[in-house]
């Protein structure tokens, strides 16, 4: 659904620039297998604009972000030696630490991209714990403190991120950034809470069966913020470093999680590779099996009665 926004500001990027050092940056890079899935398809693109237009092809840069605990040793042993003998000679790099802080020199970037990652805040909301007892997300009954604690938490660190990115982002260099949103301008709107919503009701089936305190439950809060269109446009300009070349908002199914099968197995196991670090963290690891049995199960009722998709915003970015 992206492909042709990224394709067209890496595109512009090279036509207008042409670095002799090409420099990209995938910020969330995990370590699985598409982790350097986009980094491998924009080397493509460079590839063929060269030999459309006859011009030598620039040294290649791929800077790899995520938080210091991602495993980014089975990256360089599994999957590298793969990206190099498909995508030729590049120089590929580690950054641990958040995006929400300076991580690469000034103005050496001329592409960044992001997906599934500027959703997730630097720290959960202070003061929700006490205002959002029966939720652990933004719900239906959330109170407007709730609501506005989540939407100032991501004004904050949306912005941080944007002024970090300014200071490393040569002037007319490119960013594109997709994060799990909305359409509607309520923040507490079905299309964005109601993933949570389930997962939180299954927290409450393990109250009732005696297996979750309750106090547990109520202290539990997700860091995560969807925004809307209008509040990522909103935020990028009043930031003003970067002017908004596109700014789309598309739809995948929930259970385009599902690859056949039970697609409320398939979708839990989604949510879990999301949500299980945290949920260990704070209840510990002997309630997960328990937990995303009965997850599963709520999902794969809900799912058979009702239309649920995800709704993704993708901005296209350009520096000033």
């Amino acid at each position: 659904m992206t492909k042709e926004i990224t394709e067209e500001a890496i595109t512009e990027v090279y036509r207008s620039i042409a670095p002799k050092r090409f420099c990209i940056a995938e910020l969330g890079c995990s370590s699985g297998p598409n982790t350097l899935f986009v980094a491998a398809e924009l080397l493509k693109i460079i590839h063929q604009l060269s030999r459309n237009h006859g011009l030598h092809l620039p040294e290649f840069q791929i800077l790899l972000n995520d938080l210091p605990g991602n495993d980014f040793n089975s990256i360089f042993q599994s999957l590298l030696p793969a990206f190099r003998h498909q995508s030729g000679p590049c120089f590929v790099y580690g950054v641990p630490g958040s995006f929400y802080g300076r991580l690469f020199a000034a103005r050496s970037l001329h592409f960044v991209h992001s997906s599934y990652s500027l959703m997730w805040l630097s720290q959960v909301p202070q003061g929700v714990e006490m205002w959002n007892k029966d939720n652990i997300y933004i719900g239906s009954t959330s109170s407007e403190k709730v609501i506005n604690a989540y939407y100032d938490q991501f004004r904050k660190d949306f912005k941080t991120f944007l002024n970090c990115r300014s200071e490393e982002v040569v002037g007319g260099g490119r960013m594109v950034l997709t994060i799990l949103g909305r359409r509607s301008e309520s923040a507490a709107s079905k299309e964005c809470c109601y993933i949570w919503e389930l997962l939180a009701l299954s927290l409450k089936e393990l109250v009732c069966e005696g297996v979750i305190e309750e106090e547990r439950l109520h202290s539990f809060n997700i860091p995560q913020y969807t925004p809307s269109p209008a509040e990522v446009r909103r935020e990028v300009e009043e930031e003003g470093s970067f002017t908004i070349s596109r700014l789309e908002a598309s739809e995948i199914q929930w259970a385009a999680a599902a690859d056949g099968g039970d697609d409320g197995y398939n979708v839990a196991k989604c949510m879990r590779s999301v949500a299980e670090p945290l949920l260990v963290e704070h209840f510990g690891e002997a309630i997960i099996e328990r937990l995303f049995d009965t997850y599963r199960n709520i999902l794969s009722d809900r799912m058979a009665k009702e239309d649920t998709k995800f709704v993704n915003v993708t901005v296209s970015l350009t520096r000033r």
